[in-house]
């Protein structure tokens, strides 16, 4: 597991300077982060729960936090952090699709498609397709047909998202299969690579 000796190393050198009194909430969220890209998600959350304060404008910027969230499992406060990011990124699909996947873990996935957040100019066209199923539009068969020859990055993000839908269906062996798939690609330069290796690696997928 040679690619996670950069980020423990990261870890280690933002807690040295942390340490040494370089209190600034940008620190904070690179730890979090990284802390998060190794599966440690409490700590990650504790670290964005630190940089808050210091700058409450990220508040809405919080991204990371809802996605760790819905590892710890706390899923109502993912949800949150969610609805609060769609308030200032109201066209990005991920936002409303990971509060969805909060909201179908506490009520079910009729319930979170019913509360589904409408979103618009996504400039991405996978996450069209990724809207489509989400909110029921399109099954995860044709999301996987349209880019079952598609380049790398939208490879990844249409077996991701299939993935994570097929988990909020509760089916949990297709959930497998597919989140596997974006996990051996290991998109790492992507903060949503890392992800997909971290959900396998909770889930007891395996990892490396």
């Amino acid at each position: 597991m040679g690619y996670l000796e950069p980020v423990e190393q990261a870890v280690q050198r933002l807690t040295r300077r942390l340490a040494e009194g370089e209190i600034n909430p940008r620190l904070y969220i690179q730890r979090g982060m990284a802390s998060f890209q190794l599966g440690h998600v409490e700590a990650a959350i504790d670290d964005f729960d630190r940089a808050e304060p210091l700058n409450p404008a990220l508040t809405p910027y919080f991204w990371q936090r809802g996605i760790a969230y819905y590892y710890a499992e706390p899923f109502a406060d993912g949800a949150r952090q969610f609805e609060v990011d769609l308030s200032v990124n109201g066209s990005n699909v991920e936002e409303t699709v990971w509060r969805y996947l909060c909201q179908a873990q506490l009520d079910g996935a009729v319930t979170a498609r019913q509360a589904l957040a409408r979103v618009g100019g996504d400039s991405r066209p996978v996450m069209g397709w990724v809207y489509g199923l989400f909110s029921g539009t399109c099954s995860a068969e044709q999301v996987l047909d349209q880019y079952r020859d598609a380049g790398r990055r939208d490879l990844f993000y249409s077996r991701l998202y299939v993935g994570l839908y097929l988990e909020a269906e509760r089916d949990r062996e297709r959930s497998r299969d597919f989140i596997t798939q974006p996990a051996e690609m290991q998109v790492l330069e992507d903060y949503m690579g890392w992800v997909a290796v971290v959900h396998r690696h909770l889930r007891g997928w395996g990892r490396g």
